[in-house]
């Protein structure tokens, strides 16, 4: 294994644009639990009944006081981990242009990194339905549900609920750099989800190398030819950008 993270390390070394795609398992080891799989948020709720656009419309208090109130004890205890600073390190290295990513959990950017796609918006921040206004999510008084704006209209998480497009902009600029870059990091992503899914095929067909982290294989690694670190993404990124600090001092 010290054998391929060295090699990784050295294409990494010789790349001009890489770009990583994370997901949820890239945000477990800072004790922020994935939405699918064992111990998942779907395990205690009904993903198209309280995860819908429909229902927070409907009844805003009821999806405030389940779902909402426990992403937001869970997002308020959450720091970056090895992982997420390790690609900040990469980004100031010089070497990653940009951060895809399905998380909603603002980590990267706590990080340090500076360009992050948020495929599926953001936790940080909620946004009034009424005015449009932006406040940050710790910053709201949660003693009325739903929290409510100035102007009487009610706050919603910046994100995409269940029913809700990808933001044209996080989709447009996504492709953009799959398609721009010559390395692509997969990390702590099942691969099945779309459209993110799509990303490293893209970056596959316009001829980057894909490297893919995780703890368990993915479909992904059935569908190209991937390099694949079978690692904790907390172990093999720091590890990665450790070989390639010593290979450009």
């Amino acid at each position: 294994m010290n054998d391929l993270i060295s090699e990784i390390g050295r294409i990494i070394s010789k790349s001009k644009h890489v770009v990583a795609l994370t997901g949820a398992g890239i945000s477990v080891e800072s004790g922020i639990p994935p939405f699918r799989g064992p111990g998942g948020l779907w395990e205690k709720f009904d993903p198209m009944e309280i995860g819908h656009i429909r229902t927070f419309m409907k009844d805003p208090a009821r999806v405030w006081k389940t779902l909402m109130a426990e992403m937001r004890g869970v997002l308020e205890k959450a720091r970056p981990n090895k992982a997420h600073i390790a690609l900040a390190r990469l980004e100031s290295l010089g070497f990653l242009k940009a951060v895809i990513t399905q998380n909603i959990d603002g980590l990267h950017q706590a990080a340090g990194n500076t360009d992050v796609i948020e495929f599926h918006g953001n936790f940080a921040w909620l946004v009034c339905m009424d005015c449009g206004r932006r406040k940050e999510t710790v910053r709201v008084d949660l003693d009325t549900i739903p929290p409510r704006c100035e102007c009487g209209g009610i706050f919603r998480p910046d994100c995409v609920f269940f029913g809700e497009p990808i933001p044209e902009d996080a989709m447009v600029r996504s492709q953009q750099e799959a398609q721009a870059c010559d390395i692509m990091l997969v990390v702590g992503t099942s691969a099945i989800v779309q459209p993110a899914a799509f990303m490293p095929l893209i970056a596959h067909q316009s001829g980057a190398k894909i490297i893919e982290i995780n703890p368990e294989p993915t479909p992904l690694k059935e569908q190209i030819n991937t390099i694949f670190v079978q690692k904790r993404a907390g172990e093999a990124l720091p590890a990665i950008v450790d070989e390639i600090e010593r290979m450009v001092d």
